[in-house]
């Protein structure tokens, strides 16, 4: 009897916030490589809040799924076969991959997992995307300097926990938008954060008018009430890195607006999107400063990991009820 394989379908397009109902998981036979293909036995799976927009039938910066098609996700596994002359059996390997037990892909499609002594789930996280999106968000299009006060919001998740971080390393002050007690004390104890502010029972302006006098750098990963907020309150040449509005993505009509462009011209602020791909050329670069931080214990990371592929739509669907601190991911059996 064939091995079997098992994979999660997009089963319909979600309305408003996604549903178990929403994902099927079938089973199909073990894939055999083909020519120029490795077989990759996964090991883990990332799930991303930007997901939720491949669930819609709309143009976006990411290809919307196919009702009845395999889901995607940048994972980690292990060579099981290789038909491709740059892995052999037994590599690590990255790359987006498809929400399933073993994936064949062409080896263009792959890279070889270098995180050093760093576990090799840190690949999907702090020494990948959302690392690396932190990195250049910040640093290229944040441009911080020394004395700044930074604002992140969604502040303990995968890219913001980078995000505070990095800007503590760039000499900034840093206050950080989290949404429970647990998260507020991860960002002050563990991250460095100078302030952490609870959303879910703090006042959003109040609190951020009492932390500081003004916003130099926002780092927005949420949008909403608490981007309301910090637009209101940034210093004049302030710089606001659009990374995600995860506040908006189960919406079934878009916001109106625009309502902060007055703020603009009263501040002279500059707002601008971070899509992490336009960075491809310097990846490298990213991945290696990223790497020495990690290694001398500059930069700490936490990882919420739900075990099992059958598992996998509860990890995504916790996304949006904020269950994660740091990067969520998927252990594979």
């Amino acid at each position: 009897m064939a091995e079997t394989n098992r994979q999660w379908i997009l089963a319909q397009r979600p309305s408003g916030e996604p549903t178990h109902d929403d994902f099927e998981l079938r089973e199909t036979e073990k894939p055999s490589p083909d020519a120029n293909e490795v077989l990759v036995d996964l090991s883990y799976m990332s799930v991303d809040p930007y997901m939720r927009g491949r669930m819609r039938d709309a143009e976006s910066y990411a290809e919307p799924w196919d009702v009845g098609a395999p889901m995607e996700a940048g994972a980690v596994g292990t060579v099981e076969e290789s038909n491709h002359p740059d892995f052999t059996v037994g590599d690590t390997v990255v790359g987006n991959l498809r929400w399933a037990d073993y994936v064949a892909v062409d080896g263009a499609e792959l890279s070889h997992v270098r995180t050093g002594d760093a576990p090799v789930s840190t690949a999907l996280g702090v020494l990948g995307m959302p690392g690396r999106t932190a990195y250049f968000g910040l640093y290229d299009v944040g441009e911080p300097t020394p004395g700044d006060t930074v604002v992140v919001s969604g502040a303990a998740g995968a890219v913001g926990s980078t995000v505070g971080q990095l800007a503590k390393l760039a000499g900034c002050e840093v206050i950080g938008y989290a949404g429970s007690d647990e998260k507020v004390q991860y960002l002050e104890g563990e991250l460095g954060y100078d302030r952490g502010i609870n959303y879910t029972d703090e006042d959003v302006r109040d609190a951020l008018r009492d932390a500081t006098d003004g916003v130099d750098v926002y780092y927005d990963n949420v949008g909403g009430p608490i981007t309301d907020a910090v637009m209101d309150h940034l210093n004049v040449d302030a710089r606001v890195v659009v990374c995600g509005q995860i506040a908006h993505y189960n919406d079934t009509e878009r916001p109106t607006g625009p309502r902060h462009f007055g703020n603009l011209i009263q501040t002279r602020a500059r707002v601008e999107g971070i899509l992490v791909r336009d960075f491809a050329p310097r990846f490298q670069q990213a991945t290696e400063r990223l790497a020495e931080w990690v290694a001398s214990g500059d930069l700490t990371y936490r990882e919420t990991v739900t075990d099992g592929l059958e598992n996998a739509p509860d990890a995504f669907l916790g996304l949006f009820e904020g269950e994660n601190i740091g990067k969520q991911l998927v252990k594979l059996d």
